[in-house]
């Protein structure tokens, strides 16, 4: 399968996404052919590892372009007492405030949330974090990251952390400046933390194809110092060729810190 001959833009992405085939195709521990889905529990390790991490912990994490998925909080939950999710697409939004809600037909989580537990040291307490982290999450805002501010008409304040998992390579090509609108929700001394797809063109699911911005672990960390964070921790990991479903080939997990502010 071949990358799209334009680069997907956010219509594309509000008309097309369908966010309940996308959950079954990427957020299974395994595939329907019982393969294990290693980008997801390579990035449940990854987030495991980097939320565990001294003085990365607050009051409060913005979760910007979550998509339908709660992964990426798993391990954040424990560390933040209150969390808004961000992103662009209505249904989105509404498929993640399905499971919040706890209604019927949302996706189940458990087997993801099992998993994190056991990474924790006791597979016992999902039941207990899914409950937390329903009650921790209190707002499921719309956001453009290519907005100045990127939760307009809403303003937020500086939280204490952000989170971006798989979002800004797969829905723009203006990385760098995502990145510059998304800094203004973190206060200075705040961390970043990131999953990002290293050169990915394109990622397909439910007959559609996304296409993505081709980034080396250079760019990735250049874009997020001249946003004006420091990167405390930067680790690629590969990724096996012969998925159909994507030509990536590795995966970046990042954590910065924003820098002071200065004043002239």
């Amino acid at each position: 399968m071949d990358a799209p001959a334009a680069f997907t833009d956010a219509e594309f992405y509000q008309r097309s996404f369908d966010p309940q085939e996308y959950l079954r195709e990427f957020c299974s521990l395994s595939n329907a052919q019982g393969q294990p889905n290693t980008l997801l529990t390579q990035s449940l390790r990854s987030l495991s590892k980097m939320f565990s991490l001294d003085g990365l912990s607050g009051h409060t994490l913005i979760d910007v372009g979550c998509g339908p998925t709660i992964y990426q909080l798993l391990s954040a939950c424990e560390r933040f007492q209150e969390i808004i999710s961000l992103d662009y697409t209505d249904r989105n939004r509404w498929e993640l405030e399905k499971w919040l809600k706890n209604e019927p037909g949302a996706f189940d989580w458990s087997p993801v949330v099992k998993y994190v537990c056991e990474l924790e040291g006791d597979r016992e307490k999902w039941a207990e974090k899914e409950e937390k982290l329903r009650k921790k999450v209190k707002q499921v805002l719309k956001c453009d990251v290519t907005k100045a501010n990127p939760t307009a008409p809403v303003s937020l304040p500086p939280a204490d952390c952000i989170v971006s998992t798989l979002c800004l390579e797969a829905a723009l090509a203006t990385f760098r400046s995502a990145l510059r609108n998304i800094s203004t929700l973190v206060k200075p001394g705040g961390h970043l933390v990131m999953v990002t797809v290293l050169q990915e063109t394109f990622y397909a699911f439910n007959k559609q194809v996304f296409s993505c911005l081709y980034l080396e672990r250079s760019m990735v960390e250049e874009a997020v110092e001249g946003a004006g964070f420091d990167v405390k921790l930067s680790e690629v990991q590969p990724y096996l060729p012969g998925d159909a479903r994507t030509d990536c080939r590795a995966v970046l997990n990042l954590m910065a810190r924003r820098r002071a502010s200065t004043t002239a």
